[in-house]
């Protein structure tokens, strides 16, 4: 049999984790990283297509990276931002 279409909040389906959060925090830290050219290069290494491609194109991409970073006097800083979040676990009564 076919049930009545629901709508508004009795509509909505419970989720396990309903009202298991009563409070919740978020921060975000902006900070920087100076790399040098072999420290960023290490890294490169294991970034993204780089980690598939044969070692003879991986080189001469390495290659070039470095004397990008070279020509700006063998380093760079890197802006990152990193967010915490957290919540405090309790039912609602």
């Amino acid at each position: 049999m076919a049930q009545p279409a629901r709508t508004g909040r009795e509509g909505r389906r419970r989720h396990p984790a309903d009202g298991l959060v009563r409070r919740a925090g978020r921060w975000r830290f902006d900070w920087e990283w100076t790399y040098t050219r072999d420290a960023w290069l290490d890294q490169m290494r294991t970034h993204g297509i780089l980690t598939h491609l044969p070692s003879g194109q991986v080189a001469e991409v390495l290659a070039e990276v470095g004397a990008a970073i070279d020509a700006r006097g063998g380093s760079f800083t890197a802006p990152y931002g990193t967010v915490a979040v957290t919540a405090v676990r309790g039912v609602d009564a």
